[in-house]
């Protein structure tokens, strides 16, 4: 397992930016694949966006062309840039991690999580 901590949430204008940064602890950050999770309450935990060790992203169809992961090994840390945001992305946001890269879409595969950051998007 590894430590993860999110930042960079906070209070935005729809159509508005933000990026969410997740530190991981340890020195074998580039062999897990990271997840961004959101949750609002009452609902469950929604795939934002992965990416693979090697760099392969995948994205939900609502984020799509809004949403860009990324991730710097050298840093131990990924990110998510959120751009033209909109009331609906309001939620917590969770990075995770997993070294199971076949099941990396599935939230079940993770097996480390930040303590999540919240975004609030107001219209």
């Amino acid at each position: 397992q590894v430590q993860l901590v999110e930042s960079g949430g906070g209070l935005v204008q729809s159509g508005g930016s933000l990026r969410l940064a997740c530190a991981a602890s340890g020195n074998f950050f580039r062999l897990f694949a990271m997840g961004w999770y959101r949750q609002v309450p009452g609902k469950e935990r929604d795939l934002v966006a992965n990416i693979s060790m090697g760099g392969i992203v995948d994205y939900s169809d609502d984020v799509k062309s809004r949403f860009t992961i990324s991730r710097d090994n050298a840093k131990n840390t990924v990110y998510l840039q959120m751009t033209t945001l909109k009331p609906e992305d309001t939620a917590t946001y969770f990075c995770a991690a997993t070294r199971n890269i076949v099941e990396m879409s599935k939230e079940l595969a993770y097996d480390s999580w930040g303590q999540g950051t919240q975004v609030t998007v107001s219209s």
